[in-house]
Formats: C-alpha cells, structure tokens, sequence
C-alpha cells in the first residue's frame, strides 16, 4: 500500500493525499508535476523509474489507512524547498 508521501522531495511543496499534481515512482518517490516534468522530464533522479500520476486514495480509506506525515527532501542539486526560497522556517 501506497504510505502517499505529503510532500514534492524537491520543492517541498506540499502534496496531500488528493493532490493531482503527484507523480511518483515505483519506489514511491515522490514529487510535484512541476519537478518531475520540468527538472526530471518524468524520470525518478533516484531511482531512474518513471514519474507517474500517483492514484487518489478515497476519502473513506484515508479514515481507515492514513496518508504518512513524514516529509521527505532530497537534495537533486538544483532543488529549492519552498521555506529556502520563501524564507519560511518548517
């Protein structure tokens, strides 16, 4: 089961369980449409698998199976989390 990760690895945007922006890989890292498309052209910089759409998990399943709250960043070299860039402490 997907654990659907809150967050972009790169930008730190966050990416809520209903976030159709979220792409991920088959080892479920993580990123926005923005990163995975523009900085990654869809292929995972860990892994090298492709970036895909991560599902939507439904509203009465998320009750029972929560989404993680664990926010995962990687440092891709040319990655700026959203408080480095905004200046916003986490």
């Amino acid at each position: 089961m997907l654990i659907l990760k809150p967050n972009c690895e790169c930008c730190d945007s966050d990416l809520p369980p209903d976030a159709l922006d979220a792409r991920s890989c088959t080892f479920e890292c993580t990123f926005c449409a923005d990163c995975a498309e523009n900085h990654f052209n869809n292929v995972c910089p860990n892994c090298g698998g492709e970036l895909l759409r991560r599902p939507i998990r439904p509203v009465k399943m998320l009750e029972k199976y929560p989404a993680s709250s664990k926010r995962f960043v990687k440092d891709h070299g040319f990655c700026k989390p959203a408080e480095r860039v905004q200046g916003n402490a986490r």
